[in-house]
């Protein structure tokens, strides 16, 4: 008999995060090292990414290897694939990191009529461009895994079109850009998952609006519309996160979880 703890463990596997200092990454670290998984975590220079290898590594026993890499750049991601093939053993591949810009950046933050064809360009590379290559240049370690997993992380504006009311009197945005390459990392997921099989499974998680102190007004409104009247907090993705990367999920592939409270089901 197979048992729900031996499914769940990751002891053994190798998982690369990217954006693993931000707010998700952060959950995925912890829920994959308290599975047993060493880490490869990813993210840009200015951030603490070894602090949070050591706390791993501490905290559940496991190794936390470290790479810097500025994922709008093609040659840093050569460089990093290159020396992960160099390094062997991937089992699971979480595209997390993500270009989201600031309100200060510009021909982002900004009505349709202004945002600029450069920023849309750079939010699909981190966004689309880059997860297409890390999935490229890693499947053959993912291949030969016996494990292998791809998880994409969408959101739910790759699947349907912004509700303006919630941002009137608020500074906040919502770009065509971010939607757009979210929608097409959505879809990068299906076709990946018919193309890497069946070695490899991809699989994609949708996250709704994650509470970060959004203005008062903005929260109001997202929690009327949301059916579970709330909006989440980063530790609403450690199950599924758990469950897309281990062999609880191991005859599902192709599949968009959306983790939204109900946003979509309206």
């Amino acid at each position: 008999m197979v048992t729900i703890s031996a499914l769940m463990s990751l002891r053994g596997r190798r998982a690369l995060i990217t954006g693993a200092a931000g707010g998700l990454g952060k959950i995925m670290v912890q829920t994959l090292a308290e599975l047993g998984a060493d880490l490869v975590l990813l993210d840009r220079v200015d951030t603490p990414i070894s602090a949070l290898a050591d706390e791993a590594e501490k905290t559940w026993g496991v190794d936390a290897a470290v790479h810097y890499c500025d994922l709008e750049s093609q040659t840093d991601r050569d460089d990093l694939i290159a020396r992960l093939n160099q390094e062997g053993q991937l089992d699971i591949l979480i595209n997390n990191a993500a270009f989201v810009g600031t309100s200060g950046l510009q021909g982002w933050g900004v009505p349709f009529a202004e945002q600029s064809v450069e920023t849309w360009r750079r939010a699909l590379e981190v966004n689309l461009t880059a997860a297409f290559q890390l999935c490229q240049g890693l499947a053959p370690l993912l291949q030969i895994s016996g494990h292998g997993s791809i998880i994409n992380i969408g959101s739910i504006y790759g699947e349907y079109g912004p509700d303006w009311n919630l941002y009137e009197g608020t500074s906040m945005s919502n770009p065509a850009a971010y939607g757009a390459s979210k929608g097409g990392l959505l879809q990068l997921t299906r076709w990946l998952a018919t193309t890497v099989a069946p070695k490899v499974r991809v699989n994609a998680i949708s996250p709704g609006g994650i509470a970060r102190g959004q203005p008062q007004a903005f929260v109001e409104r997202y929690e009327v519309r949301t059916p579970l009247r709330r909006m989440a907090t980063e530790d609403d993705f450690r199950g599924s996160v758990a469950f897309l990367a281990s062999d609880m999920s191991s005859y599902i592939t192709g599949q968009n979880i959306s983790v939204d409270g109900g946003w979509g089901v309206w």
